[in-house]
């Protein structure tokens, strides 16, 4: 045996909240007796409690409508900043990991610490060795890996992408020194 569906009626879905059998709404302006074709939100904190006016009336109340008018301004920052990423939760563009969400069972990350500090530590006597190691490259370097690195550099170390780290910042420096002994001793 075949179903039968329910039809729907669009009409019906779009009238949202109108009766058949209830006589047509009469606008809720005081002294007004036409129809009440067009909603209104009643207050900010009953926004799907609706009231109902004719067209001049509903023009009147929405150019008088104020969503904030009973809100402090810590409030309206707080609605118009989750507002701006649509109340989703956010996370730092410094491309860090997440502090405390991360387990290392096996130590990688401590491991690649302690490699960097050694690294750090080791560094050759020439300027341009020191540069090297700096940058993290291996000679022979051409111009444009040189040039690749440094904005790869910039970008992960750039004390605006790290909230203004002071460390972000001397670790520019220093790879802007190291850049600029590397181009020096590339040439013209």
């Amino acid at each position: 045996m075949a179903r039968q569906r329910n039809r729907l009626d669009l009409d019906d879905l779009l009238a949202e909240g109108l009766d058949r059998g209830t006589p047509e709404r009469v606008c809720e302006h005081p002294e007004c007796n036409l129809a009440g074709e067009f909603r209104a939100p009643r207050s900010p904190s009953a926004l799907r409690d609706y009231l109902w006016f004719c067209l001049d009336h509903v023009r009147a109340y929405n150019s008088q409508w104020n969503y904030y008018a009973d809100k402090d301004e810590d409030a309206i920052e707080e609605d118009r900043r989750g507002s701006s990423y649509w109340e989703r939760p956010t996370w730092p563009l410094n491309g860090g990991r997440p502090t405390g969400h991360l387990r290392d069972r096996f130590g990688f990350f401590d491991s690649e610490a302690e490699e960097r500090e050694a690294r750090k530590t080791e560094l050759p006597d020439s300027p341009y060795a020191q540069a090297l190691a700096i940058m993290g490259l291996s000679p022979p370097i051409t111009t444009d890996a040189l040039k690749r690195r440094y904005k790869e550099l910039v970008k992960k170390h750039h004390p605006d992408a790290n909230g203004g780290d002071k460390q972000a910042e001397e670790r520019l420096k220093t790879i802007n020194q190291a850049y600029a002994t590397l181009m020096e001793s590339a040439g013209p």
